[in-house]
C-alpha cells in the first residue's frame, strides 16, 4: 500500500504541473489541442487523488462490517478513473468541435514545447506506474499507467495537429481543432478500457488458467493430500481470496483431514504472495483424482 501511495502522490505532482504548463500555453497561444490535452491532464489529477485516497482505505483492516478487509475500494478507484477518463473525454471533444466554427489567430509555437515536455513526463510516469502496477498487482496503478500511456499518444496526435497548423494556418488552422477532438477520442477510448477491467474484478472474474493452476499445484504438493475437486478465487484489492475443495483420503479421522486442510492453507499462503487467505473444505477422493492444474468444469 505504501508503494501505491508515493506512486500516486508522485501522479498528482506530475500531472498537476503539466496540466497548469498545457492549460496555460493553450489559452495563451490560442491552441485548441495544447488546451484539450491541459484539460485531460487535469483530469489525471483528479484519478491520482482518488487512487491516493483508495489505497488509504484500502489498508484498513478487517472489521466485523468488513471480513475480507477493505481491498476493494481500491479498485473501486480504478473504476473511477475510468468514470472520470469518460466524461473527460466527451468533454473536450464538445470544447474541440466547439471551437470550429470561431474565428482567431494561428497558435503560437511555444505549445509544441508543452506537449515535447508532456510526452516526455508521461513516458516516465507510464513506465513507473506498470512496474508498481504489476509489482503490487494494483488495478488501480496499472489502469492510471494504461492513462499515461494514452496520455503519451493523444498529445502525439495534438503535436502533429498543431504542427500542421503551424506549417500552413491558411490550408490547416481547424487542424488544431480536429486534433483537440482526437485527443478526446483517446481518453474517452481509456476510460472505457478502464472501467471494463476494473468492473471485470469487482464482478469477481476468475484469476487467469495459470494463477490458478498454480493454486492447485501447491496444494498437492502437501502430504495427505489427494486431489482438488473444486478451486474459486477472487479478487479483493490487491489479493486473492481461495476457496478450495480438498480431497483427501475417505478413511482418515476428522483431525488429521483437518491438519492437512491446514497445512494446505498455510503452503498457499506462503507461497503465493498473491492470495489473502484460503477457505480449505475437505471431501472424500473419489477412485481418480482431478487432473492438476484442470479448472473447475474443464477435463
Amino acid at each position: 500500500m505504501r508503494i501505491g501511495k508515493r506512486v500516486a502522490l508522485a501522479s498528482i505532482v506530475v500531472s498537476g504541473a503539466l496540466a497548469a504548463l498545457k492549460i496555460t500555453v493553450g489559452i495563451l497561444g490560442r491552441s485548441a489541442s495544447v488546451l484539450a490535452d491541459g484539460f485531460e491532464s487535469a483530469g489525471d489529477v483528479v484519478a491520482s487523488m482518488a487512487i491516493f485516497f483508495g489505497f488509504f482505505i484500502a489498508a484498513r483492516p478487517a472489521d466485523e462490517e468488513h471480513p475480507y478487509g477493505h481491498g476493494r475500494y481500491e479498485t473501486l478507484t480504478g473504476l473511477g478513473v475510468g468514470v472520470v477518463l469518460l466524461l473527460a473525454g466527451i468533454g473536450i471533444c464538445y470544447r474541440s468541435l466547439h471551437g470550429l466554427q470561431q474565428t482567431h489567430e494561428p497558435p503560437a509555437f511555444y505549445g509544441v514545447w508543452a506537449l515535447a515536455t508532456s510526452m516526455i513526463a508521461k513516458a516516465v510516469m507510464s513506465a513507473v506506474k506498470f512496474h508498481y502496477g504489476k509489482k503490487i498487482r494494483s488495478t488501480a496503478i496499472t489502469a492510471d499507467a494504461w492513462n499515461d500511456f494514452v496520455d503519451i499518444l493523444s498529445a502525439l496526435t495534438a503535436l502533429t495537429a498543431l504542427g500542421l497548423t503551424l506549417l500552413d494556418p491558411d490550408r490547416f488552422l481547424v487542424a488544431d481543432h480536429y486534433g483537440g477532438f482526437a485527443v478526446g477520442l483517446f481518453v474517452i477510448f481509456t476510460g472505457l478500457r478502464v472501467a471494463k477491467e476494473t468492473t471485470s474484478l469487482l464482478t469477481d472474474e476468475m484469476p487467469d488458467d495459470e494463477m490458478m493452476s498454480t493454486i492447485r499445484e501447491v496444494s498437492l504438493k502437501v502430504p495427505g493430500a489427494v486431489g482438488v475437486e473444486k478451486c474459486y478465487a477472487r479478487n479483493v484489492g490487491l489479493q486473492y481470496y481461495v476457496d478450495l475443495h480438498l480431497e483427501v483420503d475417505p478413511n482418515l479421522t476428522v483431525k488429521e483431514s483437518h491438519d492437512i486442510a491446514t497445512e494446505v492453507r498455510f503452503a498457499i499462503r506462503k507461497e503465493l504472495d498473491w492470495v489473502a487467505d484460503v477457505l480449505v473444505h475437505v471431501e472424500p477422493a473419489p477412485n481418480h483424482a482431478q487432473p492438476v492444474g484442470a479448472r473447475p468444469g474443464k477435463e
